[in-house]
């Protein structure tokens, strides 16, 4: 094993929550790769097929079935493994489900969250928390240029909403119990944009809405084709956790704070292109319009500003969009015309070119040698 992150996650225990998720299992991929002890804390996978049982993850990491809004349980799974650092993903995620069922999604995201903190501070080994929340936390004003981070919080729909809350409770815990009774744990957020990636099958988002449409070789239903979102490869924001953690356990008072990873592109990139250049590398395909004006709100414009983690983190994104959907595009292929395929060890790889492409362009996080299959 090698020393990509400088070493920093081989050996170190790592609770996860949300692995069964999208971004969870690829985090886990990623973490196994990277030689940490990684303890999984979810509900079961949310779709069938969905990446961690593709994956085979069960068997390469501890595995725990748990709801994070049973405190008493997921304290108790805390105290037991002794985490160095809990990276907590689990959420509900989607801003239709939102609407749908918003007691829910307040329950998981807000009262959660809560949950994975107390029970972090709490235990003596943890050191650092990130806590992953997203790039709709902001009051979204439709304005062209990117929201910082000290822009207002702030959400329409239940679940941008819920994460707001979610991010002024993470302020709360960190001021008021970072550094209390002789601790010194460090507590930071992410804000990411809307992830894709090879290996998310969820329902009402675009990227699996086109495969599953270009797979049966219908026209793929565009229900918002000119709004725009901050587009980013699954692992752009993953490394970005990843490096933030690494700097958190070096000097927590200086990241405790809250940080936006941003795309690259500069220019705003619609849904619409981003159904045509899927359509484009796939080989085949069309879409249809089905944006009415009795659908449920979602916002139409929304950037990041990542200037603050570029200059004081020293994380910056590598793939544009073209090359993000590439990869993506490249994994469902993989995944439905070669079934023989390891798709475990077919995300390293994916893994491996994304490091790769991050070291030619001298990326600080990733000046270093591509990562191995532990025990290689």
């Amino acid at each position: 094993m090698n020393n990509t992150f400088e070493g920093i996650f081989k050996g170190l225990n790592v609770l996860l929550t949300g692995h069964t998720g999208f971004k969870g299992a690829w985090l886990s991929t990623w973490l196994i790769e990277l030689g940490a002890r990684v303890t999984g804390y979810s509900l079961a996978p949310p779709t069938t097929p969905n990446l961690f049982t593709v994956c085979d993850l069960e068997n390469k990491i501890t595995h725990i079935h748990g709801d994070i809004r049973n405190y008493e349980h997921f304290h108790r799974v805390v105290n037991q493994t002794n985490p160095d650092v809990i990276i907590h993903l689990a959420a509900q995620p989607l801003v239709l489900y939102s609407y749908d069922q918003p007691q829910e999604t307040f329950e998981v995201n807000v009262q959660g969250s809560i949950n994975v903190m107390e029970a972090a501070i709490q235990c003596p080994s943890v050191k650092a928390i990130v806590m992953v929340t997203t790039d709709k936390v902001y009051e979204n004003r439709e304005q062209l240029e990117g929201y910082r981070e000290s822009d207002r919080l702030g959400g329409h729909d239940p679940y941008s909403a819920s994460k707001a809350m979610v991010e002024i409770g993470i302020d709360s815990y960190r001021k008021s119990f970072a550094n209390a009774n002789n601790r010194n744990i460090a507590i930071a957020s992410a804000r990411a944009g809307n992830v894709i990636g090879g290996g998310d099958f969820s329902e009402n988002r675009l990227v699996p809405d086109i495969i599953k449409a270009l797979m049966k070789q219908s026209p793929v239903k565009v229900r918002n084709p000119q709004s725009v979102r901050p587009w980013m490869h699954v692992l752009e924001p993953l490394s970005g956790y990843l490096w933030l953690t690494k700097k958190l356990l070096e000097n927590s008072n200086d990241y405790s704070q809250a940080w936006n990873f941003a795309p690259i592109d500069n220019h705003p990139v619609t849904c619409r292109a981003i159904v045509e250049k899927s359509i484009e590398i796939w080989g085949a395909g069309s879409w249809i319009d089905t944006s009415s004006s009795a659908a449920l709100h979602e916002m139409n414009l929304l950037r990041l500003n990542g200037e603050k983690t570029m200059n004081l983190l020293g994380w910056s994104p590598c793939y544009s969009w073209e090359q993000t959907l590439e990869a993506t595009v490249d994994w469902y292929k993989t995944f439905y015309q070669s079934p023989e395929t390891d798709m475990f060890q077919f995300c390293a790889e994916q893994i491996n070119a994304y490091m790769t492409h991050s070291k030619h362009l001298n990326q600080e996080w990733s000046l270093v040698d591509k990562i191995s299959t532990v025990g290689s």
